[in-house]
């Protein structure tokens, strides 16, 4: 009942109007977003939970091979989300980007019933990040669309919220496949290719293109090519200072994957409940996403984003502590809450902070080259601490990531406090010049 009314408030608005209840209720496309987002994470974290382990203890990967792995699909996801943001804003039809990211994603599923070999793996994945590439600009485009610039942080919390409801349920499910279906992980996969399906679907019937503002959107405007997008982002206030910060920061966030590799070495956890440990990281962020996500409306997105970034900071270091005895199980759950506070804090808080300085016309784009600069910085920290891991071990590996990681959120926080006072100064200029 809730999203049939607000799917009616969105077809006729488009985006949240000023009044107090529009203020206490988020969108309907937020919420049937989110929806899509959970059952969609649900699909590939069934898949996903296994494969660092399978990959590097089970087939013999090596951390550097698992590392290039890894940083194929930030790269592949990076190139391909510049294209599918650059298409949904050149045919101003974000949910058709969108929804072509989630099926192609979908159809990968029941290709890993027919692959064995790693690299073959490697390969259908990459084709899942490419369906990942595709939809993520799109789809947090008609998410800020769809929401007054004050409640930015709200509606991605909401949107987040729901979507790392998957990413918890989704390892929880795989578990419950292998340990009731004797050839597991063949129901694993169909399983997963079920969910996606019905996440395509929930798309097509209850997502909304918000209409757009006859202000900002005339008929005759004509649609911006290419070079011309990336010139006009480029000289759009604010856009270059926060992209060059997710790149710093991007370079020294060490792949989730290789934190639970880590842990499972140094606390000799047992292979079998390997699947689980991201499951402790999702509770914090469902947790944690929503109130976060209002705290940086108010206090400052950008000081929210750095401060997830000290919350990663301490995870390091608590990871390189030589905790053992009882102290395990707590520091174990220590880890998994500065891993959510990381990704509350960074998450959507990230796109909420960049929306509101994008034109609405190229909004998908602007997204996209902010979320492209993290996740180049991420695809190079994913191979340099593959190869740090290869030649000096996990220990010295880690803690040279967590020294990066302490100068870029110096470096970053100079950086961004520039960008607030520079911002001050062309606004008292604007406000001279107007009276």
């Amino acid at each position: 009942m809730y999203l049939s009314s607000s799917r009616a408030a969105d077809a006729s608005a488009g985006v949240a109007r000023d009044r107090p209840f529009a203020r206490r209720a988020v969108a309907g496309n937020v919420v049937a977003l989110g929806l899509v987002s959970m059952v969609t994470d649900v699909s590939s974290e069934m898949v996903t939970a296994v494969l660092p382990l399978y990959l590097v203890a089970g087939l013999g990967m090596t951390p550097l091979a698992y590392g290039l792995l890894d940083g194929v699909y930030q790269g592949v996801t990076a190139l391909v989300r510049l294209v599918g943001s650059y298409a949904a804003d050149r045919t101003r039809r974000r949910k058709l980007v969108a929804g072509a990211g989630y099926a192609l994603s979908a159809l990968c599923k029941p290709v890993l019933l027919a692959v064995t070999t790693p690299w073959a793996i490697g390969a259908v994945l990459a084709a899942d990040r490419t369906g990942k590439g595709l939809r993520s600009a799109p789809r947090d485009a008609l998410i800020s669309l769809s929401t007054t610039p004050g409640e930015q942080g709200r509606a991605f919390g909401v949107h987040r919220t729901l979507d790392t409801a998957g990413a918890l349920l989704g390892p929880l499910a795989a578990f419950g496949v292998l340990w009731a279906a004797r050839d597991g992980y063949d129901a694993v996969f169909q399983v997963s290719f079920c969910c996606a399906a019905f996440g395509v679907l929930l798309l097509v019937l209850y997502v909304r293109e918000p209409r757009p503002d006859p202000a900002a959107h005339s008929a005759r405007t004509p649609r911006p090519g290419a070079v011309r997008t990336l010139c006009t982002l480029a000289r759009t206030p604010g856009v270059p200072r926060l992209s060059l910060a997710a790149v710093l920061l991007g370079a020294a966030t060490i792949s989730d994957a290789f934190l639970y590799l880590v842990l499972q070495q140094r606390h000799h956890l047992d292979a079998r409940w390997f699947p689980l440990l991201p499951v402790g990281t999702a509770a914090a962020f469902l947790l944690l996403a929503l109130p976060v996500g209002r705290l940086a409306d108010r206090a400052g997105r950008l000081r929210v984003f750095l401060a997830g970034h000290g919350a990663l900071l301490a995870g390091y270091l608590l990871l390189l502590a030589p905790i053992g005895g009882p102290a395990q199980l707590p520091a174990m759950a220590a880890l998994f809450l500065l891993l959510g506070v990381f990704y509350a804090a960074t998450d959507g808080v990230l796109m909420a902070a960049a929306a509101p300085l994008l034109p609405p016309a190229l909004r998908a784009s602007g997204l996209a080259l902010v979320q492209t600069g993290q996740a180049v910085g991420r695809f190079a920290a994913a191979v340099l601490f593959g190869a740090a891991w290869t030649v000096l071990g996990p220990t010295t590996a880690l803690a040279a990531a967590a020294g990066c990681l302490a100068a870029a959120v110096a470096l970053c926080a100079l950086l961004l406090a520039r960008g607030r006072a520079a911002a001050r100064r062309r606004d008292s200029v604007g406000r001279k010049a107007s009276a």
